[in-house]
């Protein structure tokens, strides 16, 4: 076992945490404490290293129970506001998918299509307080003889909603460049041809899974912030890929790790869950998603204190190569060269433009440090970790 020169436990961070003697920075403020001080000292000055990351996340959704009808009803097909969701749980249980479109979408029959309105968005109506229709159909039984049923409802009004999120947070991700000759629109937005713009989408530094690459602290029942409230980490996500190349830092080199989370609905708030449209492609959400990294040695400080400038993705070609499923990389480069806002590719200048806000990135990462300094925020330990690299 790896012996340490400084060794935190999480009782220890969550008793100083319940007493006010809490130490805890943002994942940017520590990258100069340990440039500054060392990891060893940062290590025994700071406990908690709080992160934060904006950004579309596709692979979301929530469990509604929206209670029985009288008669009753054996919902085979439900739709919220005309978005379908999964029927195939129980009697009154469903799922909602957030790049579901809404039924009489025309999708991309007008292209490129617009996508203006779909699960992400119930979702975020629903968290706004508006009212939604629900509609249900069944094929009736003994039990549940009632074969449909209409109603508005509100979040309020519904027993149970738990956002329920299988790949969120991901771990690294392409830089998406076009080298054909039209506009193509992707799940990583509009790209203009021969490489006419770069979209990538990470917070960098600031993004939970880069400040704890071998997600030592990460797992099971790990406490964290999800759409403007307490969430907790329930299982490695869908697309969980540690077994990639690294940095000597630990730092992927394309993408690799993600979490399943998930959270009560109901105390969320619109501002950190947005429907998004993404043009020719669908509907997704934008979520607020913060993790709380505890300091438990000056390995954890030294994980937490990468920068942007250490921090590399691959330039992918999704004009062609990546629909294709061709694995090639037309270059790497860093965050803090993204973040510059233009990067080089095959010679040229190229706008590079974020999917992910980096501004409401750090308003996550700033509030989660303001409730765990207050001591509204405990640390959850991992009943056990993340896969890690084999």
């Amino acid at each position: 076992m790896k012996e340490y020169k400084v060794e935190k436990s999480y009782q220890e961070i969550n008793k100083k945490i319940q007493s006010g003697q809490v130490v805890v920075v943002t994942a940017e403020e520590i990258i100069d404490i340990v440039k500054q001080d060392g990891p060893i000292e940062a290590a025994r000055q700071v406990d908690v290293v709080t992160t934060g990351t904006f950004a579309p996340m596709c692979s979301s959704g929530a469990f509604f129970n929206f209670g029985h009808s009288t008669p009753g009803t054996k919902a085979s097909k439900t739709w919220f506001n005309d978005v379908p969701a999964y029927g195939g749980v129980a009697a009154v249980d469903c799922y909602l998918g957030v790049t579901e479109p809404a039924e009489d979408d025309p999708l991309n029959k007008i292209w490129p299509g617009e996508f203006n309105y779909g699960g992400g968005h119930v979702i975020q109506d629903l968290v706004a307080g508006r009212e939604v229709t629900l509609r249900a159909e069944g094929y009736g039984t003994c039990c549940y003889p009632n074969r449909s049923f209409e109603k508005t409802v509100t979040l309020d009004q519904l027993p149970q909603a738990t956002l329920c999120n299988p790949r969120n947070a991901y771990q690294n991700y392409n830089c998406a460049v076009n080298l054909s000759n039209k506009t193509i629109y992707t799940y990583m937005g509009a790209l203009r041809p021969r490489a006419g713009n770069a979209n990538y989408c990470s917070a960098g530094q600031l993004s939970p899974l880069f400040n704890d690459p071998y997600y030592k602290t990460i797992g099971l029942g790990t406490r964290i912030f999800l759409g403007g409230a307490t969430g907790y980490v329930t299982w490695h996500g869908t697309q969980h890929k540690p077994n990639v190349k690294r940095t000597q830092k630990g730092i992927p080199l394309s993408p690799a790790g993600t979490l399943w989370v998930m959270g009560d609905l109901k105390q969320m708030s619109p501002k950190w869950l947005v429907g998004a449209s993404l043009q020719g492609y669908g509907c997704s959400m934008m979520v607020g998603l913060g993790i709380p990294i505890p300091i438990l040695n000056e390995e954890m400080a030294m994980y937490a204190s990468i920068s942007d400038e250490e921090i590399f993705t691959q330039v992918i070609d999704y004009g062609h190569d990546y629909p294709n499923g061709v694995s090639r990389s037309l270059g790497q480069v860093s965050y803090a060269e993204l973040k510059s806002g233009e990067i080089t590719v095959e010679g040229q200048k190229a706008p590079a433009v974020p999917l992910s806000s980096v501004v409401r990135a750090r308003e996550i990462a700033l509030i989660l440090k303001e409730w765990i300094a207050e001591g509204e925020f405990t640390l959850g330990e991992p009943q056990f970790t993340l896969p890690s690299v084999e």
